[in-house]
């Protein structure tokens, strides 16, 4: 197990970057953390909390005292904060990220940092919330959650091992894909949901009788649009970056949508149960798992 790094820079000091930082100041893995950002207010939180011991609003003035970078910004700034730290990084830093899609970060890499590729491990910790901001970051965060790792052909196995071990230091279990493989695994099982329950509550928004709607709308309601509540720019750029595999995931939700409208207007008794029971099953089976791995 490595010992750790001695300066972390986190870009983006909210839930999933100021949660690693804790997590690591927690397991003795990081002896400094600077926090970068663009809201003066969050960072001096950040400070306040312990979340990290100095702050920044601009990233070129403290690359350079890197061991390590993480982005946990939205994509959409990723390639912008890698432009500002290309020219300042020392040698050995390795960079990685908190994204949620990865081809397009992988290609991000490529174009900003070509000369740090070797040191370059794209990232996804499986530890999402509709929380944001530094007062959002916790030490238990990624207890026993997956991060999935996505290393380049030009990756290190050293830098990647690295990325590895802290992150297991922060209680996460780790799991390698390629980045395309990546972005349709989550397109299904991430992506779509969010747009669904954007759409849905934007319809319901939009209704003549939208306030007498909510009035009446309890635990099922809350259920199934609590992901609404996320951060309207990062997942604008998640959907935009996993554009095409969303659109592939769209047209099988659109066909799915029709038959069970068809069986509907068909008052199809015998073909509902069958919708219904196969995706009960499906969701107990899941969840069953879900609960094994210990995941909350």
């Amino acid at each position: 197990m490595q010992q750790g790094i001695t300066t972390l820079v986190v870009v983006g000091v909210g839930l999933i970057g100021g949660s690693f930082a804790l997590s690591l100041k927690r397991a003795g893995k990081v002896q400094h953390v600077i926090g970068v950002g663009r809201t003066l207010e969050n960072l001096n939180r950040a400070l306040e909390l312990g979340v990290v011991d100095e702050i920044s609003q601009d990233l070129a003035a403290v690359a350079d005292r890197a061991d390590m970078v993480l982005l946990a910004c939205p994509v959409g700034q990723m390639g912008r904060m890698m432009q500002a730290m290309a020219p300042c990084l020392q040698p050995h830093a390795i960079v990685t990220d908190a994204g949620s899609t990865k081809g397009d970060v992988a290609q991000l890499f490529a174009q900003y940092l070509p000369v740090q590729l070797a040191n370059c491990v794209p990232a996804h910790p499986i530890a999402g919330s509709d929380l944001s901001g530094a007062a959002a970051a916790q030490y238990g965060l990624y207890e026993k959650r997956k991060v999935v790792l996505t290393p380049l052909p030009q990756t290190s196995i050293t830098a990647c091992d690295t990325v590895a071990e802290l992150w297991q230091a922060c209680g996460a279990v780790i799991h390698r894909m390629s980045p395309a493989e990546h972005d349709s695994v989550f397109a299904t099982v991430s992506h779509l949901p969010h747009l669904l329950a954007f759409a849905y509550v934007g319809m319901v928004a939009g209704k003549d009788d939208a306030s007498r709607c909510f009035d009446f709308a309890a635990t099922g309601f809350r259920d199934f649009t609590r992901i609404a509540g996320s951060h309207p720019e990062m997942w604008k750029d998640i959907t935009l970056a996993n554009r095409t595999a969303l659109l592939d995931e769209l047209e099988r939700y659109r066909l799915a949508l029709a038959a069970l409208t068809a069986q509907v207007e068909a008052a199809d008794d015998a073909g509902l149960a069958a919708t219904f029971e196969t995706a009960r099953a499906a969701r107990v089976g899941w969840y069953q798992r879900f609960l094994r791995e210990g995941q909350t």
